[in-house]
């Protein structure tokens, strides 16, 4: 049994807060998108996140690091947009090995490192394995329905090349996360599932979906039973909820997946919704205080933070979470 499995019977996990918060934080140019890799590129890649695991790794580790520091039992690799199909935008397909081997390799480093400090308390890396900017399910082109911009054998393709790289560089969990299309994460774990058989190794699997808005449903209109259901055809680890929503209104949610789900239940909210400016308003402890009724009611096996959070958020969600027992897994 993997460590991870047995420590999720234990307590709580915390998993980090949101990469691209803390990158903006460094205000950074064209340049530091660039730097020893790319710079004879022909297209503009400021805002390519994923690419600062290969040209300013210091600042990614760094990331990794106030994490762990912050309580973090589990750190996301910086591999959000690891897929050609996202890299596709940028002309850098060829680049998502490294951008996936690097970024895994960065993430186990700063996670070995902390773990040789507090053996009591090891830390994970989980290789972060993002939707992509298509849909399996849902037609680009209003006016034509049948339409779709990628197939599902694309999608199983790519993400098995971003699963191989992930494996390679040492993560101990994958997570498929932030799901706006139940099809899309289906090719998702295909792909996971065909890698595990070629290369002969087993990870935990950890599964999150978007509720897109207080409907209650995905993007392309599963509830959160639907979405349970229709991805616990694999053994995982968690399924749990991410992103779009602030945790007091994620809450029903994840009171239907405490009551439907065989698996742990995972979450990482955002720090509220979005102001007018697009940033996030919620301070760590008014985000706690909302975190703390998902723990009382027995709601959770590993909680984190999505967009807006820092690692100010996840030392406080850390310092609560270490007062309850986890959520008892069926």
């Amino acid at each position: 049994m993997h460590k991870v499995t047995e420590l999720l019977k234990e307590r709580i996990l915390v998993l980090d807060g949101a990469m691209g918060t803390m990158i903006q934080r460094h205000k950074l140019e064209e340049e530091d998108f660039r730097k020893g890799w790319f710079e004879n590129h022909q297209h503009p890649l400021k805002g390519n996140n994923d690419l600062l695991s290969l040209t300013r790794p210091d600042i990614i580790e760094d990331i990794h690091r106030k994490y762990f520091e912050a309580g973090a039992d589990i750190v996301e690799t910086n591999t959000f947009s690891g897929t050609w199909i996202a890299q596709a935008d940028y002309g850098l397909e060829h680049a998502v090995y490294d951008i996936n081997l690097y970024s895994a390799q960065l993430a186990k480093k700063v996670a070995n490192e902390f773990t040789v400090l507090q053996p009591n308390k090891p830390r994970f890396v989980a290789g972060s394995i993002g939707p992509t900017n298509r849909t399996a399910s849902i037609s680009p082109d209003v006016n034509d329905p049948g339409y779709r911009a990628i197939t599902f054998d694309e999608l199983v393709g790519a993400y098995k090349d971003q699963v191989k790289a992930l494996i390679e560089g040492g993560v101990d969990i994958l997570l498929v996360e932030t799901i706006f299309d139940t099809l899309n994460a289906k090719a998702a774990l295909f792909a996971i599932d065909e890698v595990f058989g070629e290369l002969n190794i087993e990870l935990p699997i950890m599964v999150s979906g978007t509720i897109t808005d207080q409907s209650g449903r995905t993007l392309t209109g599963q509830t959160t039973e639907a979405f349970l259901i229709s991805v616990s055809h694999m053994p995982l680890l968690t399924v749990g909820l991410n992103c779009a929503l602030g945790a007091s209104m994620m809450r029903p949610y994840l009171q239907v997946l405490n009551n439907k789900c065989e698996f742990g239940v995972s979450a990482h909210p955002n720090a509220g919704l979005p102001n007018e400016f697009g940033k996030y308003d919620e301070t760590p402890e008014m985000m706690g205080v909302q975190i703390k009724e998902f723990l009382d009611e027995g709601l959770i096996n590993i909680i984190g933070g999505c967009c807006g959070t820092t690692p100010e958020h996840i030392k406080v969600i850390a310092d609560l979470a270490k007062n309850y027992s986890p959520r008892k897994i069926a």
